[in-house]
């Protein structure tokens, strides 16, 4: 059944609606905000060539006061963040998501990065953590001790 893929895909799919409503015209409620690192090597990832030069396998950006046309596709978010008072596009399939994190709630999402398998496209999933939140300060669980050892 692969769990472990189920579980990662369905905490994706968090990541997706949190930033379609932060993308909505109402946009961030409050004092939420995110942190999302991500693989910048990854091959679905169209950064500023000066970005993936600075970050050549991972960066981490803050969506909070200043972001625009942020869009929350079904494979991938796009954004429009500044840099050193610059506007440059982003787009993060959410495979290359490796920390999903609201400080506001202290929600953490954590996810192992595997590459895309270059034969077809697809991403084999690895293990996938999550946490909650509800004002205290979230816990990261490692789904690794459930997988399934070939």
């Amino acid at each position: 059944m692969r769990y472990d893929r189920l579980a990662q895909d369905a905490l994706r799919g968090v990541i997706r609606q949190a930033l379609t409503k932060a993308g909505s015209p109402e946009g961030l409620p409050g004092a939420h905000h995110f942190y999302i690192s991500f693989k910048t090597s990854d091959p679905g990832c169209d950064i500023d060539p000066s970005l993936a030069e600075a970050y050549p396998d991972e960066m981490t950006v803050v969506l909070e006061h200043q972001f625009w046309d942020l869009a929350a596709e079904e494979d991938y978010f796009e954004v429009t963040l500044k840099f050193g008072g610059v506007p440059k596009y982003l787009k993060v399939p959410y495979r290359a998501v490796t920390r999903f994190h609201d400080p506001a709630v202290g929600f953490h999402l954590h996810f192992d990065y595997e590459a895309p398998d270059a034969a077809n496209g697809a991403a084999p999933s690895a293990a996938a953590g999550g946490g909650g939140g509800g004002g205290e300060e979230g816990t990261v669980v490692s789904l690794d001790a459930f997988r399934k050892k070939d």
